[in-house]
């Protein structure tokens, strides 16, 4: 699984929130890509919580 965050982050915090061991936010959201076989079903809801739609999930 690839997880990435696009250029419309808005560094809202909803993914770390959710996610917070896949999901780092300070401007903007970075992924622990180490962290994410470990953690689809968050990295998942994680996706569905970003208001502007910013996770990718492939």
């Amino acid at each position: 699984m690839t997880v990435k965050v696009n250029d419309s982050c808005i560094g809202c915090g909803a993914c770390e929130s959710v996610c917070g061991e896949v999901f780092k936010v300070e401007d903007v959201a970075t992924v622990n890509e180490s962290a994410v076989a470990d953690n689809i079903d968050c990295v998942k809801e994680a996706a569905d919580a970003c208001p502007v739609g910013a996770i990718e999930v492939e």
